[in-house]
């Protein structure tokens, strides 16, 4: 790990006010919210901040408090995995949201990692990670990408190309994706406001956090009704804990008569970013849900995969994933 210069803040506006000043000194700066990633990253020399600033005080000082106003439910970007997962008002307004969250990691690293650090986190890549392997345009732009042509089993079928193919690693996205929740954001010039689907963008490559220099997420708002309380996350793994998704699909579903009235679909494990499978979603509407239906409607969100020379299996796997959401989805009761 390199040296660094480490800051505690009391306040949102101190953190953003602290990392406008490193960026405009030309000092590479991070926040450090649960330090579930960053520390790992560190430690293994992938990133190398010149300034830390330790949000622990927000962490402490915001729980969960999820609260419902306005037909919206509210949470702290602050509070940890753990809190949220276990908070009733999530359980019984948004179900996908503490699924997703108690599907993810280990118990102790829920304990710690806060929401909005969750949605940043970086891939699982093993040539990102690993310094050894100079060609990651991650790290080392216009370098290439070792895993086009190397161990890709669990990399992306959807949104990848010729600059990167890893995956997004996290499961809370996919859950918030498939709610059309939005963020707070607080930056130098200000709050925003960003819908979680517009968090990741393209360039400089698939999956990259579109925030501006020292912004930084403070809130996470779901709209809430009848489509997120009938929701629910599916995850197949490698094993059955503390294990990132090889396919995984959040649902929100609406029902009218027994047929689909709204139905929101995101895949995870599968694709270079939370993947919203808006075909998939077109083809629904209208139509009784039965398996196979769902079947037929898992097979156009997966239509356009581009299979890499390890992970082809991933393809039905997609399709049996999405399809069991879909299934489960319909068949609770709310």
């Amino acid at each position: 790990m390199q040296p660094f210069h480490h800051f505690r803040i009391n306040t949102v506006d101190e953190a953003v006010q602290l990392a406008s000043q490193a960026h405009q000194r030309g000092q590479a700066v991070r926040y450090l919210a649960g330090g579930t990633t960053l520390v790992d990253l560190m430690r293994l020399e992938v990133i190398n901040p010149l300034v830390v600033i330790d949000l622990g005080n927000l962490l402490d000082s915001h729980t969960a408090s999820a609260r419902v106003h306005d037909g919206r439910l509210s949470l702290s970007a602050f509070a940890s995995m753990a809190e949220v997962e276990r908070d009733p008002v999530v359980r019984r307004q948004a179900p996908v949201i503490a699924e997703s969250l108690a599907q993810a990691a280990s118990q102790q690293i829920r304990n710690m990692a806060s929401l909005g650090g969750n949605l940043l986190q970086e891939t699982r890549c093993p040539y990102y990670r690993d310094t050894a392997w100079e060609a990651c345009n991650r790290r080392n732009p216009g370098s290439g990408c070792a895993a086009l042509n190397g161990a890709n089993r669990q990399h992306a079928l959807l949104g990848g190309n010729n600059t990167c193919v890893a995956t997004y690693p996290g499961d809370l996205a996919q859950a918030l994706i498939a709610l059309d929740a939005r963020l707070t954001i607080h930056g130098p010039a200000g709050q925003r406001q960003l819908a979680v689907a517009d968090l990741y963008g393209l360039d400089p490559y698939p999956g990259k956090p579109q925030l501006q220099p020292a912004e930084l997420i403070s809130a996470i708002h779901i709209p809430v009704g009848a489509h997120a309380r009938r929701s629910c996350y599916v995850k197949v793994r490698d094993r059955s804990s503390f294990a990132f998704a090889l396919a995984s699909a959040a649902v929100a579903l609406r029902l009218d008569r027994a047929r689909v009235g709204e139905v929101h679909i995101a895949l995870g494990g599968v694709a270079s970013m939370p993947w919203r499978a808006s075909q998939a979603e077109q083809f629904l509407i209208g139509k009784r849900l039965d398996e196979a239906t769902a079947e037929a409607a898992s097979r156009v969100a997966f239509a356009e995969s581009r299979p890499l020379s390890d992970n082809g299996f991933k393809v039905e796997l997609g399709v049996q994933t999405l399809t069991r959401a879909l299934l489960q989805a319909q068949a609770m009761e709310v």
